[in-house]
C-alpha cells in the first residue's frame, strides 16, 4: 500500500485501512458469490473495464 498511487476498495466501506495521501476509489461492484456464470462474468467484465479505465487515467497523467 505505501507505494501505491491509487487504492481501489470495492464496498467494504469503513473497515478498509485509510493510509494519509493515497487517492482513494471505491467501486460499486456487485458481489458474484452465488451468481449465474452469466452474471459473474458481467462483474469480471465490469472490473476489467474499470480496471483498463485506471490504467489509460494513469498512463496519461
Amino acid at each position: 500500500m505505501r507505494a501505491a498511487d491509487v487504492v481501489v476498495t470495492m464496498g467494504c466501506g469503513d473497515s478498509c485501512p485509510v493510509y494519509p495521501g493515497k487517492r482513494y476509489l471505491d467501486w460499486d461492484v456487485a458481489d458474484p458469490a452465488g451468481a449465474s456464470l452469466n452474471i459473474v462474468r458481467d462483474v469480471r467484465d465490469d472490473v476489467d473495464r474499470r480496471v483498463r479505465g485506471l490504467l489509460s487515467e494513469l498512463l496519461h497523467d
